[in-house]
């Protein structure tokens, strides 16, 4: 029991605070998103109300907005190892018993033959039906920033709405801009624990004005 709490805790603090970092850096370069996502709220949550599970469920662009944060910078570029069970070969390769495997989960986000212009952070792709997907991979691996099948992250439902109640929070309540006379938001990586962001985000955040 203290191991599985361990690997709960451990396993999604990182990573959470990760992708939420990559997420406001993304709103911060882009502002038109930013925006876009305010005005979404602002229709479903009125002034200062508390932001509730049920609301979240009614902003389809927040949760793009999560989805292609995941996509184009997941917190871990690989998953866990896997062991193969038996030899087997593979697209030519021959993979022996007891090799030790792994995906790239950040190429498959990135693959061009799978997602339009794969560089770019542009959530509507999520809106408009563009792929064919779903988080666990029933509908095919398009990306896989929790994993896939039986061993699939298990606090994966938790994290999604972690991540959207904490965007939408700190959205609603405040603009976020490049500090003023700073440069634009650099998106370079770094390898950590995770893959964080090689310089620190520095942002000017004002109160938003809520109508």
């Amino acid at each position: 029991m203290v191991s599985l709490c361990s690997e709960f805790l451990n396993g999604g603090t990182d990573t959470s605070m990760t992708t939420l970092q990559w997420a406001m850096a993304n709103l911060v370069k882009h502002q038109e998103i930013q925006e876009k996502l305010a005005r979404e709220i602002s229709l479903v949550v009125k002034g200062n109300e508390e932001i509730k599970t049920g609301d979240l469920e009614k902003m389809p662009y927040l949760k793009a907005i999560v989805l292609e944060t995941l996509r184009r910078h997941p917190p871990g570029h690989f998953i866990l190892p896997r062991a193969v069970t038996e030899d087997t070969v593979l697209d030519g390769y021959r993979i022996p018993t007891n090799a030790m495997v792994n995906f790239t989960v950040a190429e498959m986000g990135w693959d061009p033959s799978v997602w339009e212009d794969p560089m770019e952070f542009r959530p509507e792709r999520f809106l408009s039906g563009e792929v064919e997907f779903d988080m666990k991979g029933v509908k095919g691996i398009k990306m896989m920033p929790f994993g896939a099948g039986r061993r699939v992250c298990p606090a994966i439902t938790m994290a999604l709405l972690h991540q959207q109640y904490f965007v939408a929070n700190l959205v609603r309540d405040f603009k976020w801009e490049v500090e003023d006379g700073g440069e634009d938001v650099d998106l370079s990586e770094k390898q950590d624990f995770t893959m964080i962001m090689k310089n620190p985000l520095k942002t000017h955040i004002s109160p938003r004005i809520i109508d």
